[in-house]
């Protein structure tokens, strides 16, 4: 049975013009060769495989080659290059600084410097992972590196250049190779499928190429992988279920689902999406991905940017007609601002499915318009400010419902609500309201049951035992309601004094709750709460012993008399 060799080292190109997505570093390094500027050390950095020790090796090869063709490329007949090729040559050097990392193995390789080349004109040292290296190895390495004899070159390897110390950068030529297009990729797997008779979709071929992020060689990996998998014959479903890839169909579905405002079809996807073994987080960025790619549609010019199959980007181009720009801005807005905060979310899921909501909103915002629904009051929270929403068909598509609702609902449905002002955070910032007396009322529901009246003692029971149900989860809720009491007004009116507007904004948004609560333990619905801020009705709290003494001086005047006739001070 014959040993079966990886792509990866299979298709490893052996001269410079089979080196994929590396054109000008390649004509760099021949044009070295041609005008023979050769430098005495080289250092190649970049990402994992993209061609960083293949093109030292062929850089190597050439420059030793006997037979050098009219393009400056090894000819693989000479003595050098067939001794090179079959892992035999004497002029040309490879070292793992991972494993020889210590001074003692740099000053091996000192020693091995000083002996010439016995063929060919160069003894070349290609040192791979060479930020692995200690620092002392580096220190003993580097006059060696500034002034190495003629016939010794260096060429550098690494992934991780920051690593590398300042004065070794600068005893050498630097390139730094790029990661590898997707379309270069995506060709490069076409060839070596022809070579081993392999049948493969291009969409297949471009899921490989994005999986592998640039590497080239992990590309391969992955190639020989879905083979194993699907045999020789390769298709897009073979290799989104081997890669463990979401398919794009789903990004698709969702975008109509949104474009319709269905809700419900829009959290069974993503269920269905959840329940294949994909990460939320992962979904919420392709996402992202897929409208980003929407939105390079629009336009016939940016429309080469789509890194997809010729059938994908068909399908692209067909909803991205679909989408306006303002949605799809809207929507990476959305999916952004999720993607951020998904990893200090508690309830994750609930995090994906509320942008989820919101993605589903963004059409409807813009329409004006809410889903015909009736507004009816639950008899068993009658005391609640708001009202409980009954569809009329939850069968019944989202869109449907739109055409059919009508346009003034929220005037004739919404209950009465009043606010005497509006809270704003700029301006409690820029302190332009520095004493203001702001009331807001809440008009309850009226029933028809009978309201019992309470005392001042009863309503700071209830009200105290609200604060301290709440106490661990919002604290500050919590002092703000406790700093000051409340008092019982006329017609069950409930009076709060506030120091600040952010105070207010914090009962504002808990008004519903302390109502409903108060309602259901006092037995009365008329209850409602007014807020003032003023700083004239808080008495000031005394703290330090300026506050102190400058009270007890107002009580007693005499008190200033007696510190200066004394000469005295206070700690």
């Amino acid at each position: 049975m014959e040993n079966f060799i990886v792509s990866a080292r299979k298709y490893r190109p052996d001269n410079f013009m089979t080196v994929v997505g590396q054109e000008s570093i390649t004509r760099t390094l021949k044009n070295a060769i041609k005008n023979n500027h050769l430098a005495h050390a080289y250092l190649f950095c970049g990402p994992r495989g993209v061609g960083k020790t293949t093109c030292a090796r062929i850089f190597a090869k050439t420059i030793n080659c006997s037979n050098i063709s009219s393009d400056f490329e090894a000819c693989n007949e000479c003595e050098s290059c067939k001794s090179f090729n079959d892992n035999r040559s004497y002029n040309i050097h490879e070292l793992d600084a991972a494993s020889n990392n210590s001074v003692e193995d740099i000053r091996n390789l000192i020693d091995q410097v000083r002996i010439p080349p016995q063929v060919g004109k160069y003894s070349l040292y290609i040192i791979d992972e060479v930020h692995m290296l200690s620092t002392n190895a580096f220190n003993a390495f580097l006059k060696t590196l500034e002034e190495p004899p003629s016939y010794a070159i260096f060429i550098l390897a690494t992934t991780e250049k920051h690593k590398i110390i300042p004065t070794i950068l600068s005893r050498c030529q630097i390139f730094d190779f790029n990661r590898i297009k997707i379309e270069d990729i995506s060709k490069h797997l076409e060839y070596v499928a022809k070579g081993e008779g392999v049948s493969a979709e291009p969409e297949a071929l471009n899921i490989i190429a994005q999986k592998a992020d640039g590497a080239m060689r992990d590309a391969l990996s992955f190639f020989d992988q879905i083979v194993s998998f699907a045999g020789n014959s390769v298709t897009y479903a073979d290799a989104i279920e081997n890669l463990n890839v979401l398919d794009y169909d789903y990004y698709f579905k969702l975008t109509y689902a949104f474009l319709e405002g269905n809700i419900s079809n829009s959290l069974l996807i993503f269920d269905e999406i959840l329940n294949c073994g994909f990460d939320a987080n992962v979904f919420i960025t392709g996402l992202s991905g897929h409208f980003r790619d929407l939105l390079v549609c629009k336009d016939s010019i940016t429309i080469q940017l789509l890194e997809v199959g010729p059938s994908i980007k068909k399908l692209y181009s067909e909803q991205s007609g679909m989408c306006s720009v303002d949605f799809l801005l809207k929507a990476l807005e959305i999916t952004s601002d999720c993607d951020i905060n998904y990893k200090t979310s508690k309830n994750k899921r609930l995090h994906v499915e509320l942008s989820l909501f919101k993605l589903c909103y963004i059409v409807l915002q813009k329409n004006q318009v809410v889903p015909q629904q009736t507004i009816v009051i639950s008899s068993t929270d009658q005391s609640s400010i708001i009202p409980t929403v009954k569809a009329e068909n939850t069968s019944e598509s989202l869109s449907s419902k739109l055409a059919e609702a009508p346009k003034d609902i929220a005037k004739k449905e919404l209950p009465n609500i009043k606010t005497s002002s509006s809270f704003s955070i700029k301006d409690a910032m820029k302190g332009s309201v520095a004493k203001t007396e702001k009331t807001q009322e809440v008009t309850p529901i009226a029933i028809q049951e009978t309201d019992t009246p309470f005392t001042q003692e009863q309503m700071l029971e209830k009200w105290n035992s609200f604060a301290e149900s709440i106490k661990e989860e919002k604290a500050r809720l919590y002092n703000t309601m406790t700093s000051q009491n409340p008092e019982l007004k006329e017609d069950f009116s409930i009076e709060l004094i506030l120091s600040n507007e952010l105070q207010q904004q914090l009962i504002f948004e808990a008004m519903s709750s302390i109502l409903k609560y108060l309602h259901e333990e006092l037995k009365n619905t008329n209850i409602k709460i007014n807020t003032i801020v003023t700083e004239d009705k808080i008495e000031k709290k005394i703290y330090t012993n300026d506050d102190k003494y400058n009270f007890l001086s107002e009580k007693n005047p005499n008190l200033n008399l007696l510190r200066d006739q004394l000469n005295l001070d206070f700690n």
